[in-house]
Parts: C-alpha cells; sequence; structure tokens
C-alpha cells in the first residue's frame, strides 16, 4: 500500500518513529492504527483478531495490557501471530498498572512494538512520577517507542487544577474549555519533555491529545502541531456508533489532514453488537483514499439512483464488485504493483453512466428504468463490450481480472 505520488496537500514536518517495521511521521505516508476489543487474557482470540484487522489493512493493532493475566499472554500472541505470518506490530496500551505490568512480565515488554501511556493515570501524588519513569526505563531497555496519549477524560487532574487556579487569578480569565484545551497540551508536551529527560530519544516518542468534540479536537491539534515537531497520533476518543461516528472521524480528521497535521489515525468507532471490528480500519482507509492520501484499493464509484433507477440491479453490482475487489487486494498486492491505484465505477443510467464510466480505468453503464437491457462497459475510457443477461456481474469481474493481470506489473 503505497502513498498518491499525486498528493497536492502539504505535510507537516514531524520526527519520524519506527514501530516495527512501520514507519511513521518523518514523511512517511499516515498509518492505519486499530485496537482490539477482546480479553487480551484470551490469547486465541486475541490473536485471531489481530490477524483478522490487519487483513483488513490495519497497520497497527493495539491491545489492552490491563492485568497480569493479559501481560502474560502478549508474547504467546506474538508467536501465534507470528506462526500465520501475520507479522503486524502490537501496542500495548497501558493504565494505571503499566508499570508494575512491564516490570513483572519482561516478555511482554519485549513481544510489544510500542507502548502507549496516558499521563493522567500512570500514577498519583509523589508516585507519578517514579511509576512514569519506570515505563519510560522499560522502553529505554527494550528499545520501544511510546505513545503519549492525552484523553480529556483523563486528563492529569492536579494539572487541570493547579491550571485552572492559575487563570482564576488573571485578570481576563480565560474559559475553562480553552484552560482544559491548554491543559491537554501542556500534559503531552511536558511528559515528552520528562521522557526525553530520562533519556527516550526523540524519535520514540508519539503524542496524542483525544477529545470527542470535533471542533474541540481540531483545535487542540493545531495548536499542539504548531507547538512541536513529534509525530501524532489523530483519532476521537470516542467517535460513535454508525453514520455518526464515520461523519464525526471524518468531520475531523478531514480537515487536520487537509492541514498536514498527523501521522497515524484511529477510527474509533463502536461496533454494532457483535459487529465486525475491521470496519474501522476501512473507515480510515477510505478517509486517506478518497483525500488522495494513500491508495489501499480499488474504490468503486456509483450512483445514487434516482426515478430512472428504480431497479436495485447497479445496487447490488456496486456491492458486489466492491466486495470482491477487496477480497482480491491481499492477493493482487502480493502480486502487482499499484493496483491499488484501479478506479472503477458502477453507474445506473444514460444520464451519468457512459461518462462517469469513461472516467473510470473500468466502468459499466447499467440500463436505467425503461432503458434498452444492456449494459456497456469501457475500459480506460473506450467501450470494449456490451454485457447482457443474468451473468452480468460474473461477466464483469472477469473483465477486472483480465484488466489487472495485463496493466499492472508483476512484483
Amino acid at each position: 500500500m503505497k502513498s498518491n505520488g499525486q498528493n497536492p496537500l502539504p505535510r507537516r514536518h514531524s520526527v519520524g518513529v519506527k514501530i516495527g517495521a512501520v514507519q511513521v511521521g518523518g514523511g512517511a505516508p499516515v498509518v492505519v492504527q486499530s485496537m482490539t476489543n477482546t480479553d487480551t487474557a484470551d490469547a486465541a482470540g486475541t490473536a485471531a483478531q489481530i490477524q483478522q484487522l490487519a487483513a483488513a489493512g490495519s497497520e497497527l493493532v493495539r491491545i489492552t495490557v490491563n492485568t497480569e493475566e493479559a501481560a502474560a499472554q502478549v508474547a504467546p500472541i506474538r508467536d501465534i501471530l507470528a506462526a500465520k505470518g501475520c507479522r503486524v506490530p502490537i501496542i500495548g496500551d497501558f493504565h494505571y498498572n503499566g508499570h508494575l505490568l512491564l516490570t513483572k512480565y519482561p516478555h511482554c515488554a519485549e513481544a510489544l512494538a510500542k507502548y502507549r501511556i496516558n499521563p493522567g493515570n500512570v500514577g498519583f501524588g509523589r508516585k507519578k512520577d517514579s511509576q512514569f519513569s519506570t515505563m519510560i526505563e522499560k522502553a529505554i531497555e527494550y528499545a520501544k517507542p511510546v505513545r503519549i496519549g492525552v484523553n480529556w477524560g483523563s486528563l492529569d487532574q492536579d494539572l487541570a487544577t493547579h491550571m485552572m487556579d492559575e487563570n482564576a487569578k488573571r485578570s481576563e480569565p480565560l474559559s475553562a474549555d480553552a484552560v482544559m484545551q491548554e491543559a491537554l497540551i501542556v500534559s503531552a508536551l511536558q511528559s515528552a519533555a520528562r521522557a526525553e529527560e530520562l533519556g527516550l530519544c526523540r524519535d520514540r516518542i508519539i503524542l496524542s491529545c483525544k477529545v470527542s468534540g470535533v471542533q474541540k479536537l481540531i483545535a487542540v491539534y493545531r495548536d499542539l502541531a504548531a507547538r512541536c515537531d513529534y509525530a501524532l497520533h489523530l483519532g476521537l476518543t470516542e467517535a460513535g456508533m454508525g453514520s455518526k461516528g464515520i461523519v464525526a472521524s471524518t468531520a475531523a480528521l478531514g480537515v487536520l489532514l487537509q492541514e498536514g497535521i498527523g501521522d497515524t489515525i484511529r477510527i474509533s468507532l463502536t461496533p454494532d453488537p457483535g459487529g465486525d471490528r475491521s470496519r474501522e480500519v476501512i473507515v480510515a482507509q477510505e478517509i486517506l483514499q478518497t483525500m488522495g492520501l494513500r491508495s489501499f484499493t480499488p474504490l468503486v464509484t456509483a450512483c445514487p439512483g434516482c426515478g430512472r433507477t428504480t431497479s436495485t440491479v447497479f445496487q447490488e453490482l456496486a456491492n458486489n464488485i466492491q466486495a470482491y475487489v477487496r477480497s482480491q487486494m491481499p492477493i493482487w498486492h502480493d502480486q502487482y504493483q499499484g493496483v491499488e491505484e484501479m478506479t472503477l465505477a458502477v453507474m445506473g443510467c444514460v444520464v451519468n453512466g457512459p461518462g462517469e464510466s469513461k472516467h473510470a480505468d473500468i466502468g459499466i453503464s447499467l440500463p436505467g428504468t425503461g432503458e434498452v437491457p444492456s449494459a456497456p462497459v469501457f475500459v480506460d475510457g473506450k467501450k470494449v463490450t456490451t454485457l447482457r443477461g443474468d451473468n452480468i456481474a460474473a461477466e464483469f469481474r472477469k473483465i477486472v481480472d483480465e484488466y489487472v493481470e495485463k496493466k499492472y506489473e508483476r512484483r
């Protein structure tokens, strides 16, 4: 999967960080991350979900490491994945007791590709610095990068209280929201500075300052990006369910990515009960691809339908083809160079159908209501055939396969 070489968007300069074999920041393409929702103590179940997320295209996968039982299974999870040929970097998410788990379970500390530390709950009072220091020292010992991830909902209360008190003394106090926004940024930057004081190299630090509101997230990251050159991880703390979560994530991340801000992204969708966790990966990919930042898989352009297209044929074919190219992409990616940039169009009537089909690498214009029951197919802007009958989907897939084989160089 590669960056779109024609991408016109600016990119903020950030220090590059290596996470396993994945490069984050330093001019590298924006990386897609996801997170499991399994009990990490269930090694088989967690490994299966990591493999599912990786197969969907997640380039980094975070897991919860919250108990001794979970920490004890991290290395076995890595080994299960390696035996299946899945080497996606695994990130350990620590809260409250990370200093203990990383110390007691060295195999866990070694197996993880990165640690995520939340400065708001790494420790409290006098224990905070020592427990934070322990985690940073373990990162140094095992040569692991760290994401210092500050969250609005678990902000360092001592810092927030201190800054609120200082604000109250001002002749013109800032709003509570403005102080909290500043506290998020200060917490991240102070923690990063402390990590560097302890000896963690700058090229092993990633920052995030997550909130749930779209406008707040944009404001926080604009400010944070202006004040540091650390690699930045983007995402709403909780995006929500279904279309709301997708829209909120797209609205927030689209603005920031357009401004060149962000080196990794995660779409924190609430899945439907028993739903597919990999949906968040697909949404992240589609945000990056529709913005022209990355190419992951051929995307299908399809018309929305209207009174001219009362048949569901074009909708069914569009779904069929999109599912087909996604299922084929792992195979194609290993065999052919550049196939992820192929464009497809499945259109529903004569109004825009032929024109849109000509603009795609491969396009088909299906008959609308009352039109002649035939479907012209265009390849590289030229009509090559007309499909008819009940086997259009299979015939169109065959045309796509033949195009891939002829058009793209083998690896």
